[in-house]
Order: structure tokens, then sequence, then C-alpha cells
């Protein structure tokens, strides 16, 4: 009955923490330079082009290009190196991932009407990757900031009675009934206080709201390993046309599928005088999973015998999204000259209210120069506004808060993509540049993102094989936690991939 009075009482002072940010919505916004093998040497190039899967689920009259029917299948070595460095400390992770990024096919169905302005129509079928979620981050140095800050962060404002276990009641039982009621802050605090991180200024008042932390301050050495691995993918069902011999149009239906798993664990040690606990080690998993839907129109014309220009637009991506998280809080302490291990494992899956999340819309202008048969260049631009990103429903569910932090902190980015290719007879040699401004306003906490790619490929008639090699790099300031533990460790980001096509003409 105390618990529920409490309950009651702190309705009204916090309201229920969601655990989206805004990390998340630009987690499945934005994509990377991956696709067949001929797109990704061309850094993605081709919306005036066409003829390639990847080109056509960037610009859907690229599927009206196609001279034939065929299939295309592409498999792709996903490679991440991190470099971080906290505190004057470096330390660098390398990790690969092996992918069939994409699978499509298309029929070409040519009109014997030669009086007619509708020279063929396409019916097209891709799957393409996106996105690539496998990374891994190790932060180590000597902070000057401990995690007990973040869990007293967490900690204020929040009843002594809502923290402590009544007669009866597990870890277990509590830190359910705080995630339901109360959110993950609450769940936060009650793992630092079962962990002794905090003390209760007033402990003997069951009212009681500020506290005090067990951790001194001083220098703390501080080890913080981060792993992901999932995909971003797109279906697309592509139906286009030809009107003349100068004018191309094409419509994409795309599904969308998210797979997405993150670890992080902190451990963190001090010798600080005064300070009763010397180890804590906290770890947080979450697992989301969604679909979403997206539709996308383009066009190509030919205003010379060599030059093409394209545009394209792609509407919003309306996804839905299930997120699961667990939580453990370990801590060493001296009590009364003995050395004692707590170990706080609820054994409890936060299972969240499923949500929609809205990306923003593209639009993308094109143009290629196509010299005979000896060869090409290309370049693409696009526009897309992250701060356009946003939480559904925008009220009752924490999320307005979240929209206007979003709106506030991140912009409309400019993305430009070049790229060329000459062909000596059988033999196409390909290469590429790409350049995209960094989502946030302050790019400090993210950087611009630019790579460049080689390729090459060689037609057989019948079949096509080609290989390509695409570089990115970027730059960021990555902050550990939110509040308290604030510090923030320099990564700088290299994205290779390596893509090797294999098509069939029939």
């Amino acid at each position: 009955m105390k618990r529920i009075q409490f309950f009651i009482i702190a309705a009204f002072s916090f309201a229920v923490t969601q655990a989206q940010n805004t990390t998340d919505g630009l987690r499945y916004s934005n994509e990377q330079n991956i696709g067949t093998a001929r797109f990704t040497a061309l850094s993605g190039a081709m919306g005036a082009l066409g003829g390639d899967f990847s080109a056509m689920s960037v610009n859907p009259a690229g599927g009206a290009v196609f001279l034939n029917s065929g299939l295309q299948l592409s498999a792709s070595l996903f490679d991440v190196e991190n470099k971080a460095n906290y505190f004057n400390n470096n330390e660098k992770t390398i990790s690969d991932d092996v992918t069939l990024n994409q699978l499509g096919g298309i029929f070409v169905i040519n009109n014997s009407n030669e009086e007619s302005a509708f020279k063929k129509f396409t019916i097209g079928l891709n799957y393409n990757v996106n996105k690539n979620f496998e990374n891994q981050i190790y932060i180590a140095g000597i902070g000057n900031t401990s995690i007990g800050d973040f869990f007293v962060a967490q900690a204020q404002g929040i009843p002594l009675n809502l923290l402590q276990l009544q007669s009866g009641e597990s870890i277990s039982d509590l830190y359910q009934y705080l995630g339901e009621y109360e959110g993950t802050v609450a769940q936060n605090a009650f793992l630092g206080y079962q962990a002794f991180l905090f003390d209760p200024v007033d402990p003997n008042n069951p009212s009681n709201t500020a506290y005090t932390s067990n951790v001194s301050s001083g220098n703390f050495n501080q080890e913080y390993a981060y792993l992901s691995q999932g995909y971003n993918s797109k279906f697309s069902i592509n139906l286009a046309t030809q009107i003349t011999n100068d004018l191309f149009f094409g419509i994409n239906i795309n599904t969308h599928t998210v797979e997405f798993d993150q670890s992080s664990f902190l451990l963190e040690s001090n010798g600080n005088p005064g300070s009763t606990v010397n180890r804590v080690g906290f770890e947080n998993n979450l697992s989301v999973t969604g679909a979403g839907i997206s539709a996308q129109v383009g066009g190509i014309a030919k205003v010379a015998n060599n030059l093409r220009f394209g545009l394209s637009f792609d509407t919003p991506t309306w996804f839905q999204l299930s997120e699961e998280t667990t939580q453990s809080l370990e801590s060493r302490r001296v009590f009364e000259g003995q050395t004692i291990n707590e170990f706080i494992d609820p054994r409890v899956i936060n299972v969240y209210e499923d949500y929609t999340l809205r990306t923003p819309g593209k639009i993308s202008a094109s143009a290629a120069y196509i010299f005979g048969q000896n060869g090409l260049i290309s370049f693409d631009y696009s526009y897309k506004d992250y701060s356009q990103i946003e939480f559904i429903p925008i009220n009752g569910s924490g999320f307005n808060e979240l929209n206007r932090t979003i709106e506030n902190t991140l912009k409309g980015v400019s993305a430009y993509k070049a790229g060329a290719e000459f062909r000596i007879n059988q033999l196409s040699l390909r290469g590429g540049f790409h350049y995209e401004e960094s989502p946030y306003q302050d790019d400090t906490i993210v950087g611009n993102l630019m790579g460049f790619s080689l390729g090459a490929g060689y037609n057989f008639g019948k079949f096509t094989c080609d290989l390509a090699y695409s570089r990115s790099e970027e730059e960021r300031n990555q902050q550990l936690y939110s509040v308290g533990l604030t510090n923030t460790a320099n990564i700088n980001s290299i994205y290779s991939n390596f893509v090797a096509s294999l098509g069939f003409n029939f």
C-alpha cells in the first residue's frame, strides 16, 4: 500500500521514460554506399543511368532502361575499423560481416506496336541491404567522472520507498514493477541503489528523494565495449515504362525490414580515498525488430544524344518498431573492512510498447554523359532533412520532447556522388567519389562522411561479373551516457565494402 501511495505521488512528478533517442531515429534513416558491384564502384551515382538493380532502387525510372530481362545477385564483405581516443588513450577495433546484400530480377516487355509512344514496360523485383549494422567499438582510458554519477543523477527525485524491497518482494518483481509504472530512469536508480552505489541523504525517511554517491571523486580506470549487428533492408516492386526514345518513368513500392541488436558494457575501477565502491560493471542490451513501407517515383530524360538527366522523389518511410532491453549491474565495495561483491541481475526483459517512426523523404537530381561505347561520367545530388524524423504517437507517449530535440539538433543534409566508367571492349573500369554532410547542426558530434570507390566488370554476353570496393570515413565524438558520465571519446570510423556481383541476361 505504501508503494502505491508513493507511486501516485511520483506519477505527478516525472514522466515515463522511453528507450528511444535521436540516435535511434538516425540509425534507420540513413543508408550506406552498397548495392550491386557496379553501383558501389560508381559511388551510387547512377540516378540518370538506370539499367542496374541498385540504380533502380534509387530512381525507379532506371527499370525502363534495361534492354533485356535478367537476374542479378551480389554478395559483400563489410568491414568497420574504429579508432577510439579517450583521455589520450588510443584503442582500435575491427569487425567484419559477409552477407548477400542484393538479389533482383526484371522482366522487359517490348511493345510490338511501333506507332505507340510507349516503347516498353518493365516489371522488376529487387532486395537490397541499405545498411549493415555490424560494428564493434572498444574505448579505454583514465577518466575523471564516474559511472556512479550516472546512477546518482538517475535517482534524484525518486522516493526512497520505490527503491527498497518490500517483504516477500524479489529484485525481479520490483525491477519489473518500476519498468511498467516509472520507466527506465527508475529502473536504473533501483539497480544503483541495490548495488550500493549511492545512499539516501535521510535513510530513515521513506519519502527521501536526495542521494549521495559512495564513489569518491578522482581518477577512474574505464573500459567501454560496444557491439552491434543486424541490417536495414529494402524490397522493391518496380514498375517502369519508356515513352518515345527519350523519356523513362517508374515507381517503386518498397517494404523495409529492420533487425538490430546492440550490447554495451562499462567496467570501471578506482582507488580514490573515501570511496567505498571501487569497481562497477554495467551491461545494457537492446534488441529491435520492425517493418516499414515507402514509395518512390522518378524519371529520366535524354536531352541530347549523350546527355541524360534524372529526378526522383522518395516518400518518408513509416516503420513499426518493437524494442526489448535487458540490464545488469555489478559492484565491489568495502563494508566494515570486508570486500563484498554485489551482482544485480533482474533477469527481466523490458518489452516496450510498439511505436511508429517516420524517417524523412528524399529528393534526388542526377546527370550523366555517355561517351558512346567508350564510357561515361555521372553525378548525383540528393537532399534529406533529418530534422523531420518523427516518433509517433506525438502525444501521450513521451515523444513530444524527443521530437523537439530532434528538430533542434538535426538538420537538412546534402549528399554528392560522382562516378566514371571507362570501357575497353567487354571490360569496364570504374571509380567514384561520395560526400555527405553531417546530420547534426553541431558537426563535432558526427562529422561529414567522405569516401571513394573503385571497381571493374566484364560482360561475357549471357552473363556479367563485377567487383567493387568502397571506402568511407567519418569522425564523431561519442558520449558514453546521457547524464552523469558524459565524457566523450573521439571515434574515427572507416567503413569498407567489398562487393561481387553476378548477372544473367535472357
